[in-house]
């Protein structure tokens, strides 16, 4: 299944997506946002989707998309995650993930605008492959991974390069507002299929600037969740950024920096394709 949160005329809600439209589940549970609605799913049926007086219905063209999940407790971001990233950055080959972390208030959805920040000019596209928590642990084994995994999705870790490079620490460059991309939705693991196939493009203006496998990573989904949850516990709706491939703006000869107007996107096979437009901050 394909899960999503979204906007419709003012209100907001959850549901999944059935073919060109998405099931509005949050209308039969007002009481739950989608990241509550995953942790308890057991306690929730759906049944008789085309019985339209239970379940309403909106075409995904009238919707506006949000984050998948909203609100989540964590976003972990790996760094480094790639070999031709770590060459191209000429950083990484450490023993261990790099992590940093993103907050949930610097997310837009697909479609939504990423804003350029006045402050700087430097701000580089990050196609990412996400996994998100379906099911609460601690010291979960990489053996083990998928119990606990509700589904993957594109996201684009948007970074303020000059920020980045402030101090040794990300977090600054990794988290103006309306920098990090996150959509179309949450596709569950049975539906994605072989997950060591997966394929990942970043187009810039139509042009592919990036491209990865799921094959390539340095460490793979399950090393992530195990490292992740031997110092804290994962809890559900929190998010693993697993790494970006090379090809970034910055590396390149010249460096490629977003502007004004541009349409990125990130495409994973068998998951989807996130878009957002490049827009000014509003001086005020």
């Amino acid at each position: 299944m394909r899960w999503m949160s979204f906007e419709y005329q003012g209100n907001k809600s959850y549901g999944f997506v059935d073919n060109s439209s998405v099931v509005d589940v949050g209308s039969t549970h007002p009481d739950v946002d989608l990241r509550t609605f995953i942790a308890h799913s057991d306690n929730y049926q759906i049944n008789n989707i085309s019985d339209e007086s239970v379940f309403k219905r909106y075409d995904l063209s009238l919707v506006q998309f949000l984050p998948p999940i909203p609100n989540p407790d964590k976003i972990l971001c790996i760094g480094l995650n790639y070999r031709d990233h770590q060459q191209e950055t000429g950083r990484g080959g450490e023993a261990f993930p790099t992590i940093f972390t993103r907050f949930a208030c610097v997310q837009v959805g697909h479609k939504d605008h990423l804003i350029l920040p006045k402050e700087s000019y430097t701000l580089d596209y990050e196609g990412e492959i996400a996994l998100v928590i379906g099911k609460r642990g601690r010291h979960i084994s990489k053996h083990d991974y998928l119990d606990h995994v509700a589904g993957f999705s594109c996201y684009n870790d948007a970074t303020v390069r000059e920020y980045q490079r402030h101090t040794s620490q990300f977090t600054a460059g990794k988290n103006f507002m309306a920098t990090g991309g996150f959509g179309p939705w949450i596709v569950t693991p049975e539906e994605v299929g072989d997950l060591n196939t997966l394929e990942l493009s970043t187009y810039l203006n139509g042009e592919r600037m990036q491209y990865g496998k799921s094959s390539d990573l340095v460490f793979g989904f399950g090393e992530l969740v195990e490292y992740c949850s031997t110092f804290v516990e994962l809890e559900v709706g929190d998010v693993i950024v697993t790494g970006t491939p090379g090809g970034v703006g910055f590396a390149r000869q010249p460096p490629i920096y977003l502007k004004t107007g541009d349409t990125v996107e990130v495409e994973i096979s068998n998951v989807g394709r996130l878009q957002n437009r490049v827009t000014d901050a509003k001086v005020t």
